[in-house]
């Protein structure tokens, strides 16, 4: 994550489809790069998990690594929709069916019925109808929706309605969404035809989810504080980071409580002795009415690969962005030109939707700044949140507003120099973005 891999001749980062990956049963994945040896990865396993994770030193001694081959994060969306070959389609499919089976990719009922209607096109074929349809989508029900909507009642009376039960909620769902699954025009319908067109189907539809082909890391965040004496405490969140954006996710709740473009934020991670290392994200935000910036603040042994994903993200994107026009001229339209990029496809906005973010259930730390130094939609300088500080009149306010203060310049000092070193994603060149906490 530290630089273009691979020498000269060899495929970029984002050239490949796939990448082999180290991954374990406590669900702790790292993606290889060219050069990394697995072997060696497998044998340096323990080490690293006691570096980058939580977990405990029995659960350390017994994890077992496993070499997988899985998709590469850098790989840019709108490429997937170009593979015409099937079998690069499947395992992009099966990848994709699996994060949203597991609920790591948060999903609406209206969007599971969808993507589950298509996993029963290709494993049971074209839709029947009648009662033997109803029964094989019953019996094989979480295989084709996450357990959260597959729950049936337990003990003797949910055994004795049998099979001619009337259907729940996501059942019903998912069987009007089977049969509305189109065949491909002038295509063989059989369970044997070609599946490129369901596979690229399922694709499709998972790119609209902001967080699909995310790496994915685990920390915690503050919650709000309950009461004027009761302390939130913790709750477990997953950080999804993609060459679009970051989204913090609710472990438990399985929605998304945070989501930013990389033009959206500002970032940096610290790691102080014998605390807790930290990745800081700073956004703007509202409060009460009044412009603010917000700062979250990421508890986790991660930080510092975020960080450093982050900024390789972002160093891809500006190099994607250099190449684009010299392609557009020179380079022929392909067929997969005219569907729609993500960028243009719009993202799910529905009223209470997962996708959307859930502020209120986050502590932040929000900083009002002089209307006559900063504009609510300033650029994000390199050095803006240290000189913030630094300077004797900054705000400081509450997540819920319920005290404000003024920071003195002493009061700044300190904080900047434990934490507060926020670097730009959006302005700053390649060669500029942050590189680690050290400064």
């Amino acid at each position: 994550m530290d630089g273009t891999e691979g020498n000269a001749g060899q495929p970029g980062p984002a050239e490949r489809s796939h990448r082999s990956s180290v991954s374990s049963v406590g669900a702790r994945e790292v993606q290889l790069k060219p050069k990394h040896q697995p072997y060696k990865l497998g044998r340096q396993w323990p080490e690293l998990l006691l570096r980058f994770t939580d977990a405990p030193d029995d659960d350390v001694a017994m994890d077992e690594p496993s070499l997988q081959f899985r998709r590469n994060v850098f790989f840019p969306k709108r490429r997937e929709l170009q593979i015409h070959d099937e079998e690069v389609l499947r395992l992009l499919y099966e990848e994709a069916k699996g994060n949203v089976l597991a609920a790591r990719y948060p999903c609406d009922v209206e969007d599971c019925e969808t993507l589950g209607a298509l996993v029963c096109r290709v494993q049971l074929g074209p839709y029947q109808p009648g009662q033997p349809t109803a029964c094989a989508v019953r019996e094989k029900l979480d295989s084709f929706l996450p357990a959260h909507l597959c729950k049936r009642g337990h003990g003797l009376f949910a055994a004795l309605r049998g099979r001619g039960a009337k259907a729940g909620p996501g059942e019903q769902g998912l069987l009007n969404a089977y049969c509305k699954v189109k065949e491909a025009a002038g295509g063989d319908s059989g369970r044997g035809a070609s599946l490129s067109t369901h596979y690229r189907a399922y694709l499709l539809k998972s790119h609209e989810l902001p967080f699909y082909g995310c790496a994915f890391f685990h920390g915690e965040v503050d919650k709000p504080a309950q009461g004027f004496l009761h302390r939130g405490g913790r709750k477990p969140v997953v950080v999804a980071i993609s060459l679009e954006g970051v989204h913090v996710i609710d472990s438990r709740e399985k929605h998304v409580l945070l989501g930013l473009r990389f033009q959206e934020l500002s970032w940096d991670h610290t790691s102080p002795e014998e605390e807790e290392s930290v990745l800081w994200l700073e956004f703007d935000g509202d409060n009460e009415g009044t412009p603010v910036n917000r700062l979250l603040k990421i508890y986790s042994k991660q930080a510092e690969l975020m960080s450093g994903l982050i900024e390789y993200c972002i160093e891809l994107n500006q190099t994607s962005e250099l190449a684009a026009p010299q392609e557009t001229v020179s380079g022929p339209p392909s067929a997969a030109s005219s569907l729609p990029s993500s960028a243009q496809r719009p993202q799910l906005q529905r009223q209470g939707s997962v996708v959307c973010s859930r502020l209120q259930h986050l502590s932040t730390i929000d900083y009002v700044e002089e209307e006559n130094e900063w504009g609510r939609g300033k650029e994000r300088g390199r050095g803006r949140i240290r000189s913030r500080l630094q300077a004797p009149s900054c705000q400081h306010r509450t997540r819920r507003g319920a005290r404000t203060h003024k920071w003195s310049a002493d009061q700044a000092g300190e904080t900047e120099a434990h934490h507060v070193l926020l670097q730009p994603a959006a302005v700053c060149g390649p060669g500029e973005l942050h590189r680690g906490a050290a400064r």
